[in-house]
């Protein structure tokens, strides 16, 4: 709470919340903002993944970021299961505590995935146009633990006007969703890569034309049912935040 102007208080806090009954009631809330060094984490908004793979086979991985002054990604990361939580890899924004101007690097809102070899990829929006009006991605190959600036790179072929979106890796398929536009939050539409993110195939599959924007994914576990994948997303029609739609989308044939 506290995180976005104009609600913003002192100081910022972070709370996790735990279910055991698949969301029916839930466990006092936990603060985490110790843990962060007090700074402001909002999390999300997407998901948070547990790795797969070595290293740190198990470990729960979330990404957050700052505030626009003191902005950047954060992981925050824990190897017991959620019992106990650390500050993980972090990538601040430059310059760090002041105003940002166009074409700064700020890294904001963000979502992790484990890629095949164990390392981890993060998707970044990018705020502030650095190097291009698309998205960027960041690598960790310490299980989250560290967060190069030397791993960063832009990814043109993602155009982006500044917001959340959603990525998920799933049957082997990368798949991202976004408005598909360097200056509008318009044509949410579904990309999807087949080399883990190195390159996108075509122009992709138009979702909603008109006006779109925070989008996350998901995708029911493989089993004998037709695969499919879940998109939930902002849309309206004359303005992005009009409605949340969610469109299922199958996998069966080729995509």
């Amino acid at each position: 709470r506290c995180a976005h102007p104009p609600s913003a208080c002192g100081p910022p806090s972070t709370h996790l919340l735990r279910s055991r009954d698949d969301g029916r009631s839930w466990d006092p809330p936990q603060n985490l903002s110790g843990v962060l060094g007090g700074e402001v984490f909002a999390p999300g908004p997407g998901y948070g993944i547990q790795k797969q793979l070595p290293p740190a086979r198990g470990r729960l991985v979330f990404c957050g970021h700052g505030t626009p002054r003191r902005d950047g990604v954060t992981l925050l990361l824990s190897d017991d299961g959620g019992g106990s939580w650390r500050r993980g890899g972090v990538l601040p924004s430059i310059p760090f505590g002041e105003p940002p101007r166009p074409r700064d690097f700020t890294p904001d809102e963000c979502q992790p995935y484990e890629l095949p070899d164990g390392s981890l990829a993060v998707n970044i929006r990018n705020q502030n146009g650095f190097r291009c009006r698309c998205r960027l991605v960041a690598r960790s190959w310490d299980g989250g633990d560290t967060l190069p600036p030397s791993s960063v790179t832009p990814l043109p072929q993602l155009p982006d006007p500044a917001v959340a979106a959603g990525v998920l890796l799933t049957r082997g398929v990368l798949f991202f969703s976004n408005p598909a536009s360097t200056s509008q939050r318009v044509n949410l539409t579904l990309r999807w890569s087949f080399d883990n993110g190195s390159t996108w195939w075509g122009r992709g599959l138009r979702v909603w034309a008109g006006p779109s924007g925070y989008s996350s994914m998901a995708a029911p576990p493989p089993g004998p049912a037709p695969p499919l994948l879940y998109l939930i997303y902002e849309k309206g029609r004359n303005h992005p935040t009009e409605t949340v739609s969610l469109a299922t989308i199958s996998l069966a044939g080729d995509p």
